[in-house]
């Protein structure tokens, strides 16, 4: 399973100043719920550590791994041992002169063997080792007769299979797939890290809508209480207090719709961080760590499309593919030869009724002993060499169009992250400036109310729509935060802005 290490010091924007969270109060959290200080930099370490999608896809890149030795397996000898035994009896033809049948003849025979075989890198098929064979029978009144021989026989391609390329072609192609796990290990550790700090700015924006919601409810309390005071000297009517207290009431909803939000935001968070498996896992919340807008972003999509090429694990995938698809298109172009094989073989025999005798005559090496020759194969069809060439084939031209679909989709996607990044700049400074001045107009409708010259229906209003504002204002922050990170994740330089290196295993 591939192994993630993250530096001491989160590089990028996880390095910009972070003010401390304000302590939850009871409104904001259930009571008696356990509450956990959080960094965004210990949600990732978290993440890294023990979310189930990161493992799921390390243990697929090492079986890629093991699929590469198990490849170069091909290669290893081995060694064969065979006994085997015999017996026949052979019935004679009639013999015309006498009318009898003479009598059957037996033969008996033992063989065995024992050698080395495999294949090298070339194509060569080999075979080293020794036969022995005890031939007896009615023939010669049952006497041992051996017949030993040792020596080298061999086989090589000299048209179809021949060389390198068709031999280690399922070595290259396993290979290709073990580069292609790793590739699709290290997407997988980007898009986990990616959805992590989405899901704390998240949180984060969740929490602080809830505090916004909140004081609007203060601000609703406190002109309740106002109105209730000025009705008891008679400078309202009673409608007015009536007022201010339905709009108080309407804040609740909004409170708890967002008090729930909150909860669904933390649990998806623990959920990617995690590998708790048991409704443990929602007995406890979280104390965030919100950071500081960092300053604008200047992005160029058109000049950042080169490095996504370079660092996209998608793309380096679609390459890699197109190499592998390649590599069976060739090998099954081959096999569109005839079978043209050089055999032969080299030893030393030895034959005698001792064993020990007819073995010492081969490590003597007194009788030598060859062949050699040629041999043709050509099928009359070739209907299923010419059915693998044309699937190799358009398998090719599939992987060709997948790679530029890849790079379309690469422009686009780079495109469209750097336009998140423009537009989230902008809506920060619009949503600002709106914050302002509905904090601007509430203080004045504020003034009126207390002066005699407004209504509490515009404080409330006017109260509900800084409220608004204020959420907006968050959500544009949160939304240009995770227009980085994603900014980021397009470009393919997520681990390397992290400083997170990822370990292959030995």
């Amino acid at each position: 399973m591939r192994h993630v290490r993250l530096s001491p010091a989160l590089l990028g924007f996880l390095l910009f100043p972070v003010f401390a969270a304000p302590s939850l109060s009871a409104q904001e959290q259930p009571a008696g719920r356990r509450m956990e200080r959080l960094t965004l930099q210990d949600a990732i370490q978290r993440a890294l550590a023990k979310n189930y999608s990161i493992q799921i896809s390390g243990y697929d890149a090492a079986i890629a791994a093991a699929g590469v030795t198990s490849a170069l397996g091909q290669f290893d000898p081995v060694l064969n041992g065979r006994y085997t035994a015999r017996g026949s009896e052979n019935p004679q033809l009639l013999d015309t002169t006498t009318g009898f049948r003479p009598n059957p003849t037996h033969s008996e025979s033992d063989d065995y063997s024992l050698s080395v075989d495999g294949l090298l890198p070339w194509g060569l098929t080999y075979s080293l080792g020794a036969t022995s064979t005890n031939s007896r029978g009615s023939f010669n009144l049952f006497a041992d007769n051996y017949s030993t021989f040792a020596g080298v026989s061999g086989r090589q391609p000299l048209l179809r299979d021949f060389g390198f390329g068709p031999t280690l072609t399922n070595i290259r192609v396993a290979q290709k797939n073990r580069a292609i796990s790793e590739w699709q290990f290290k997407q997988s550790v980007m898009d986990t890290i990616t959805r992590v700090i989405t899901a704390y700015n998240n949180l984060n924006l969740a929490r602080a809508s809830l505090r916004s919601l909140l004081r609007s409810r203060e601000l609703a309390a406190q002109t309740l209480a106002d109105n209730e005071k000025r009705f008891a000297v008679g400078r309202v009517s009673e409608f007015e207090v009536t007022r201010a207290r339905s709009s108080l009431a309407n804040r609740e909803e909004s409170i708890l719709f967002t008090q729930r939000s909150v909860q669904d935001a933390e649990n998806f968070l623990k959920q990617l961080i995690t590998d708790e498996r048991t409704p443990a896992l929602l007995d406890y919340g979280f104390e965030i760590e919100p950071a500081a807008i960092p300053p604008p972003a200047v992005v160029d999509a058109a000049l950042d499309f080169r490095v996504a090429l370079e660092k996209r694990p998608d793309y380096q995938q679609a390459q890699l593919a197109l190499q592998r698809s390649d590599l069976r298109f060739r090998n099954a172009r081959s096999q569109l030869l005839p079978r043209v094989d050089l055999v032969g073989s080299y030893g030393y025999a030895g034959l005698d009724s001792d064993f020990g005798a007819s073995r010492d005559m081969v490590r003597n090496e007194d009788h030598s002993s060859y062949s050699y020759g040629v041999v043709v194969s050509i099928p009359l069809s070739f209907t299923a060499e010419r059915g693998r060439y044309r699937s190799a084939r358009f398998e090719k031209a599939q992987a060709e169009a997948n790679l530029k679909r890849v790079e379309q989709n690469i422009v686009v996607a780079v495109g469209n992250a750097a336009g998140q990044i423009e537009t989230t700049q902008r809506r920060m400074e619009a949503t600002k400036y709106a914050r302002e001045l509905g904090r601007a107009t509430l203080d004045a409708e504020e003034k009126k109310l207390r002066a005699g010259t407004g209504t509490t229906f515009f404080v409330s209003q006017q109260q509900e729509t800084l409220t608004q504002l204020e959420v907006g204002e968050l959500r544009a922050r949160t939304d240009y935060l995770n227009a980085l990170a994603e900014y980021d994740r397009q470009l393919g330089l997520t681990l390397e802005k992290l400083n997170i290196t990822i370990e292959t295993p030995k």
